[in-house]
Formats: C-alpha cells, sequence, structure tokens
C-alpha cells in the first residue's frame, strides 16, 4: 500500500477476491447537485465514436476532475482510469499541472511559422536524444493523425523531390488504424469506421496482420514490395501491436524484418507510435525492441503525460534536406497547424519525460505489467474468455461464445461490460467485444487488484 496517497486509496488496499464495489463519495462535488450537466450536455454536445440515438437515452457519466489514477464524477464517486483516458495518462491526472501553470504566466502561445520559442526547442532536442538512431527532425502537430498525415505527406513529397515520382502509394496492414484524416484512412483498414469515406481516399496496398497470420504475414509482405516496391513511398505499421485493431500482438522480429525489406526496396518505414510510444510497452519506445530506426516515427497521446494535445512527426536528416532549395524552387514542405509546437503544451511533454527520466522509471513499469499479466492470467480462465493479449501495459481480452463462435454483433457485449465494470469503480473502454485495459503507467498494485477484480465481475453478471 502506497501510504503517499493518503486515506482515500485505503478502500482499494484489499485483495482482487475482496474488494467491494466503489461507489461512496469521497468528498464533495465542485459543482451543485442540482445542475443536469448530463441534460444539458444532450443539448448541445456531438460525441466522438457515439451513437447519438443511445447516448441521448442514456444517463452519461460527468466526469469533474482527476486525481492520479482515478476519475471523479459530479457526485463525488471515483472510478480507476483503466484506459488511462484513451491511451495518453501516462503518471496520473495532474502530474504535469505545475509545469502547464507555470509556462502559461511565461507565454502562452506564439506561433511557429516565421518564428521559434525555447519550449519547442528543447522539446525537439529531448525527443532526438531518445529517439531511434537516424532521427534528427522534428515537425509538431496537434494529434496522432495529423502526425500520421505529416508522415505520409513527407514521404510522399521526399520521393517527388529526390527523381522517385512514381513512388505514390503506401503499403499498410490490413487491420490497421492510424486516424481518421483523410489521408490516414487511406492507410487504414478498419472498414467500420471508414468505408463511408471509400470515394473521399485514396486507398492503401493492404497487406496481412501478423498478429492474424503469423505465419504467412512476412512473406506475403515480400511478395506485395516485389510485385509493387517500385511504385510505394512508404510502409506505414504500429510496431509491436495494433492498438484500436483490438491489441493484435505481431510475432517477435516480424518488425524487424518488415523494415529489412522495405530498405531492400527502396521503401521508406513509418513506425506510427502513437499508442505504443512513451512506456506503454515497457521500453520508451515499441521500434527499440527489435533495434529498428524507422525514417519517420509518428509520437502523440502519451506525449504530454496526456494533459494537452500535442503530436510530433520525426525524420531522418536525409529526409529533411530532400526540402532544403532555394524558396523559389518551391520545395518548402507546405504543411501546417495554428497551435503547431504549442509552448504549454511543450512544457507539459518536457514535464512527461523529466519524470520518466527518474531512476527506476522503467523498472516500476516493468513490474506493473508483469502484475498485470498475472491478473490476466485469471482473467482467461473465465470460460466467455477466448483470448488474451499483452504487450506492456497494453493489453486486450477478447470474448466470444463458449464453443469459440462471436458474440451476437447486435447486442454489443463489449460495450455492455464496460459500462457494468463502472458498477465496480473502473472505466473501461472496449473494442468490439475486445475489453482493453491501458492502465496509467503508474498503476500500484492496488490499482490493478482493482482493475481485475471490476473486469471479471463485469464479465460475470453480463454473460454469465
Amino acid at each position: 500500500m502506497e501510504h503517499s496517497q493518503g486515506d482515500r486509496h485505503t478502500r482499494h488496499a484489499r485483495t482482487a477476491a475482496t474488494l467491494p464495489v466503489v461507489l461512496a463519495p469521497l468528498s464533495a462535488p465542485i459543482y451543485k447537485v442540482h445542475v443536469d450537466w448530463s441534460e444539458r450536455d444532450k443539448r448541445v454536445l456531438w460525441h466522438p465514436f457515439t451513437q447519438a440515438a443511445e447516448w441521448n437515452a442514456g444517463a452519461p457519466l460527468v466526469i469533474e476532475r482527476g486525481e492520479g489514477n482515478y476519475l471523479i464524477d459530479t457526485a463525488g464517486r471515483r472510478y480507476f482510469d483503466g484506459v488511462s483516458s484513451l491511451w495518453v495518462t501516462t503518471h496520473g491526472h495532474g502530474a504535469v499541472a505545475d509545469a502547464i501553470a507555470a509556462q502559461a504566466r511565461l507565454l502562452d502561445h506564439s506561433t511557429m511559422l516565421g518564428l521559434t520559442h525555447p519550449r519547442g526547442i528543447e522539446l525537439a532536442e529531448r525527443l532526438i536524444a531518445i529517439a531511434p538512431v537516424g532521427l534528427s527532425r522534428v515537425f509538431y502537430s496537434d494529434s496522432g493523425s495529423t502526425a500520421v498525415e505529416i508522415a505520409l505527406k513527407q514521404a510522399f513529397q521526399y520521393c517527388a523531390q529526390t527523381g522517385q515520382p512514381q513512388r505514390r502509394r503506401f503499403i499498410h496492414l490490413a487491420e490497421s488504424y492510424h486516424g481518421d484524416t483523410l489521408g490516414a484512412v487511406g492507410v487504414g483498414g478498419m472498414s467500420l469506421f471508414h468505408r463511408v469515406f471509400g470515394p473521399l481516399i485514396v486507398a492503401g496496398i493492404s497487406v496481412p496482420t501478423p498478429g492474424l497470420h503469423p505465419d504467412s504475414a512476412l512473406a506475403a509482405l515480400e511478395r506485395t514490395l516485389r510485385d509493387h516496391g517500385h511504385e510505394v513511398a512508404a510502409m506505414v505499421i504500429e510496431p509491436l501491436i495494433q492498438g484500436a485493431a483490438g491489441m493484435l500482438v505481431h510475432p517477435r522480429g516480424y518488425l524487424k524484418a518488415a523494415a529489412a525489406l522495405c530498405r531492400a526496396h527502396g521503401v521508406l518505414l513509418i513506425v506510427d507510435e502513437v499508442a505504443t510510444g512513451f512506456g506503454r510497452t515497457g521500453t520508451m519506445f515499441a521500434c527499440e525492441q527489435e533495434g529498428v530506426s524507422p525514417d519517420f516515427m509518428c509520437l502523440a497521446k502519451g506525449l504530454t503525460a496526456g494533459a494537452l494535445p500535442l503530436a510530433a512527426t520525426l525524420s531522418t536528416e536525409r529526409i529533411y534536406q530532400a526540402f532544403v532549395a532555394p524558396r523559389a524552387e518551391q520545395q518548402t514542405f507546405f504543411h501546417g497547424h495554428t497551435f503547431t509546437g504549442n509552448p504549454i503544451a511543450c512544457a507539459a511533454a518536457l514535464a512527461n519525460l523529466d519524470r520518466m527520466a527518474m531512476p527506476g522509471f522503467f523498472d516500476r513499469v516493468n513490474a506493473a505489467a508483469a502484475a498485470l499479466a498475472g491478473h490476466l492470467d485469471r482473467i482467461r480462465a473465465l470460460p466467455v474468455v477466448y483470448q488474451v493479449r499483452q504487450v506492456g501495459m497494453m493489453a486486450g481480452i477478447e470474448l466470444r461464445e463458449t464453443n469459440g463462435a462471436p458474440l451476437p454483433v447486435e447486442r454489443f457485449f463489449g460495450s455492455v461490460v464496460c459500462e457494468q465494470a463502472r458498477t465496480h469503480g473502473v472505466i473501461l473502454r472496449p473494442l468490439g467485444d475486445v475489453i482493453v485495459w491501458m492502465p496509467p503507467l503508474t498503476s500500484t498494485t492496488e490499482d490493478l487488484a482493482l482493475l481485475a477484480h471490476a473486469t471479471q465481475l463485469a464479465i460475470e453478471e453480463t454473460l454469465p
């Protein structure tokens, strides 16, 4: 038990077998109880990835504040943040608030179009220092999707400006997801999300997902590069594990072999570390684990410890130099965002990196990942759990019928399980019928026990 967290955590210090339902308010809410935020929300908001009819018919949970690894609603009820507020919270809520406040008082925003500022420079230096060898330039943006979009556009323009105009296509994995801007949609394989936008996109070349086809995926990639490599600008891939696809884990060695094949065919490699970066897989970046140095690396989510929107696209000096020319030659990369490199967001990211640089940080992350694996072993024994997949602090629990058949799509069991978990004091969000675990990197033994206990109860109560 970490007593430094105070008595408010003592209720979570029991074993997974005895943890109670945790819904009693611990402190007075900031807002008066009579304020009906749910109804006000329904009158004015449009929520992402959410069916409005169901939202408007339900009773939305209104989160008022965060405290460490917990979220607190307007009634004062506490919930463990089991998905790190959509995979972003690294050190718990409020961890970099002091850095944000200090920078806001100094400089809240200044454009990077024709100007620069210290925090943006310092962060770029820090990112290059910890990135795989060869990455030497940082282009800022606002989200994971824009980070990928930038890499695609830079790769395309690089090929055009280096005498390879025929290289206009991109390779991606069949079940890939790299964001929702149109370029990123073109290298996405999640038809549920993107099928309606087909007429608007330039589709990439799909290759089999190694997490689903471990014995044949590499050979298929090799054939694709042999047949189409001359027309491909880049391959884009999430390293080691595909998050939105349902936590599909790649066989070890696939990334390294894919990188070698890309090099052999003159194809650039873009690694999308938006979800896997900043400690999620047990190292700072997932591609480190196979010794891969890509041409581009896309970062977001955990970059600012989950506090503010900021993304970065890292590239090599070779790529950058292809854009350095007299202005009249028009080889400039004409792309940018109003809040590119926002100083407050950069300050939050620097504070995040400071915490990760503390002695023993990754040892603690990997110890938490081992504890998570132990809980997953027990979850695996439930009859409706078809498969458990994990890399570091990223995990997916796939639910199916006891005979292995998929659960009825129209029942949305994954969503129902996650809603039920809230009654046991844990916030989860599914990917179809895959229950995602992606807790903060600072999760304690007690936090993870609560996560496992609530998940098990929710599954048993929903799918007896």
